[in-house]
């Protein structure tokens, strides 16, 4: 496999961005993030996962909302690129440029996370008022949009209210937000329950192309969401997860969250790639095969 050459325009946590002139070329790297650190070791097929995970939701809801995705063939990017096909074949997408809006999109069905954190200390969720009674991992009543900035690379996302969300990017485009969140996440909420997925919270992002709002980045994936397992479902106590809830847990365990982070086991490393795959068969129905096999 041939590693790109070319250096990045931008780059995230993951995800490498190359400016294609009327386009970028979106490259999910292997790289895995947790408490807003990237940590120093890769998971095997990573990128290619959360990449064909995010295509198969832009097109099972494009009739919901546009998405920026305009081809994953390699054919099909700018010929500079095109020699490195052996890396990018499944790991990339082409995709449209969009004014990108400066909050992430976050809904919740179920508590826990830092919800559950509030929760705990004054009775809401990010701000919203949940009946009392509730424990880790109860259902919440209705999904619920609790928006959060977006922070710079090295930077901490920050819980913000609705209020807040409509100062920072207008009360007509917070309630487009709010709106589409919410529609997706219903709708992906009620096929995952039919794949055995219990699709606990996720964070969307969003921008405008031609004056449209468009899902942008990746969409429904392991680093994005918080995946369950419908059977053994047991409200009360935290759930065994599809995502990286397995990385967050052996840092919180091993790691006092100063300094740079320790290096991942190689169990846990080898654990989180097979949690990765596994998410991918269920959500998608079809068995992982790395598309440079295929």
């Amino acid at each position: 496999m041939r590693a790109m050459e070319l250096r990045p325009d931008s780059h995230g946590k993951v995800r490498d961005i190359y400016d294609c002139g009327d386009s970028l070329l979106m490259v999910a790297s292997d790289r895995i993030s947790a408490f807003d650190f990237i940590l120093p070791d890769e998971i095997p097929y990573k990128g290619e996962i959360l990449t064909r995970i995010s295509a198969f939701w832009f097109d099972k809801f494009s009739s919901l909302v546009p998405n920026h995705l305009v081809s994953m063939d390699v054919a099909d990017y700018p010929e500079e690129y095109q020699r490195y096909a052996d890396y990018l074949v499944g790991r990339s997408m082409l995709v449209k440029k969009a004014q990108t809006v400066p909050v992430e999109a976050i809904v919740r069905g179920y508590l826990t996370g830092s919800g559950k954190k509030t929760y705990d200390q004054d009775g809401t969720v990010c701000g919203i008022q949940m009946p009392v009674g509730l424990d880790e991992a109860f259902k919440l009543p209705d999904p619920i949009f609790t928006p959060s900035t977006k922070a710079a690379l090295g930077d901490h996302d920050e819980n913000i209210s609705f209020d807040r969300c409509e100062e920072l990017v207008g009360d007509r485009v917070a309630q487009q937000l709010r709106s589409a969140s919410l529609k997706i996440y219903v709708a992906a909420a009620d096929y995952a329950a039919t794949r055995g997925v219990i699709i606990a919270d996720t964070k969307f992002e969003f921008g405008y192309v031609d004056g449209r709002l468009t899902l942008i980045d990746e969409c429904l994936t392991p680093d994005s969401s918080r995946f369950w397992p419908v059977a053994g479902y047991e409200p009360g106590k935290v759930q065994p997860s599809y995502d990286k809830q397995y990385v967050r847990d052996w840092l919180r365990a091993n790691w006092d969250m100063t300094g740079e982070p320790p290096h991942l086991p190689q169990e846990v490393v080898e654990g989180t790639s097979r949690r990765y795959q596994e998410a991918f068969e269920i959500i998608t129905g079809e068995k992982f095969v790395p598309m440079k096999e295929a």
